[in-house]
């Protein structure tokens, strides 16, 4: 019964030694807690999560409008970030929920159709800040290695169709919650209290449709982490390369500067993702695992392992904001321009390019990005 307990958050699953915690006793019955974990535990994690809430809800929000608000900030690079910005907000529109079910898994009082939407909303989201995570990972591949193939095939517009692709993928791929979680009654013979809990069918489980879930988001995740060790790797190599040329000038000299930068904090960027990532999907396959074998062991390492991963998964959606303002100048300024502490705007880059029009305008502002 623990691995039927949401699908994005088996967080909310029970230890084996939780189900007789805060019982009370009615004749020969044990009755269910109403939550899993020990109150000091609990009101932890809340302001942990809490204090993440109003960081990353600032944070993605200045994000959005700095992206939006500054014409020299519309680069091909920024709109990727723009749209990891609005993910991340959507995952913050769900933690009230999340900590609801934490608090008080049992009954759940708002509905089947909310129960779904909410779990629906975090998985699909998180399917597109790893997409477009990916996406920005090949842009950069592209505007470093083959400059000039890049300069004919990034555009603002087919970068902005591409992310329209990749949240429709993302919808699509997240579309199972919807037969998977569900609102359902605790069939033990507790009838004296109301057992409806938001948590993975039992159609889900028996029907193996959860194990198929459980490896398509390892997918998710898995390939586009070698696929970002590949591509980061190969350009280390190249700007490593190009480093120790003699005969360079100055405007790729230059170039190569600001594209560094762009890499360090988009490496940050992708380590952080990785990072607060793992733990989950160890949590997860710790949880499918003990479907087939039953252990007290994996039950409770894989309840407390996703019970690290609830406090990141929120850090997760609140600390790009926090890297784009400690590694990159451009956002800084652009940051102190929103609050109105400076109305100096940053010089744009003249290229030979940039003479061109708009359809190269998109690479070469690329290249310079945050």
């Amino acid at each position: 019964q623990a691995a039927q307990r949401g699908l994005r958050s088996p967080k909310i699953g029970v230890p084996l030694t939780a189900r007789t915690h805060n019982a009370t006793n009615f004749g020969d019955f044990d009755f269910p807690p109403l939550n899993y974990y020990s109150i000091p535990l609990l009101t932890a994690i809340t302001i942990a999560c809490t204090l993440l809430f109003l960081v990353g809800v600032a944070g993605n929000v200045m994000t959005i409008l700095v992206v939006s608000k500054y014409r020299d900030m519309r680069t091909t690079t920024n709109l990727y970030l723009c749209s990891m910005a609005v993910s991340d907000l959507l995952i913050f529109v769900c933690m009230p929920l999340d900590l609801y079910r934490m608090w008080r898994y049992r009954p759940w009082r708002f509905g089947d159709a909310l129960c779904k939407l909410f779990q629906f909303v975090s998985e699909s989201c998180t399917y597109s800040t790893i997409l477009s995570i990916t996406a920005l990972s090949v842009e950069r591949y592209l505007a470093i290695c083959f400059p000039l193939r890049a300069k004919a095939l990034v555009t603002k517009r087919r970068v902005r169709a591409l992310i329209l692709l990749l949240w429709t993928v993302s919808l699509l791929s997240a579309g199972p919650v919807f037969v998977m979680v569900g609102v359902e009654r605790d069939n033990t013979g507790f009838y004296l209290e109301d057992t409806r809990e938001c948590k993975m069918t039992h159609y889900a489980v028996e029907s193996g449709l959860m194990g198929a879930m459980v490896w398509l988001s390892s997918v998710f995740f898995f390939m586009p982490v070698f696929c970002l060790t590949v591509l980061y790797s190969l350009i280390g190599r190249r700007l490593w390369q190009r480093h120790r040329e003699t005969n360079m000038s100055s405007r790729v000299a230059h170039r190569d500067k600001s594209n560094r930068q762009t890499i360090k904090m988009l490496v940050v960027v992708v380590l952080a993702f990785v990072l607060c990532w793992l733990p989950f999907h160890v949590g997860r396959y710790l949880q499918f695992r003990s479907l087939d074998a039953p252990s007290r062991l994996l039950s409770t390492l894989s309840e407390y392992c996703s019970l690290v991963s609830v406090v990141l998964f929120y850090l997760s959606a609140a600390i790009n904001p926090i890297l784009y303002n400690t590694m990159s100048w451009k956002y800084r300024g652009a940051a102190a321009r929103l609050f109105g502490l400076t109305d100096t705007q940053p010089p744009r880059c003249r290229t030979a390019s940039t003479l061109k029009g708009d359809s190269s305008n998109g690479w070469t502002e690329s290249t310079v990005s945050f």
